[in-house]
């Protein structure tokens, strides 16, 4: 994995710089129905800059499965 991803710190540090989602680890349990920011169009950017960061693809399926951002980053990382 790459070190940009190492962990959920950095995850949501990912969050905020490529999306501009103020996300904190203790945000990553909200339910995604409660952020209000959060749409499809960052869902598909997050899946573009995951990709390029970490040079593989990202199961698109497990991220739209996910119900919080901590959902999303063990699909990153399993992915």
């Amino acid at each position: 994995m790459t070190t940009a991803i190492a962990d959920a710190a950095a995850f949501c540090t990912l969050l905020e710089e490529e999306l501009g989602l103020h996300i904190t680890p203790q945000d990553l349990d909200r339910p995604l129905d409660d952020v209000p920011e959060w749409d499809s169009v960052h869902l598909l950017r997050l899946v573009t800059v995951v990709e390029n960061l970490m040079g593989r693809s990202v199961s698109v399926a497990g991220l739209l499965e996910a119900a919080t951002f901590r959902e999303m980053y063990d699909v990153v990382v399993r992915s």
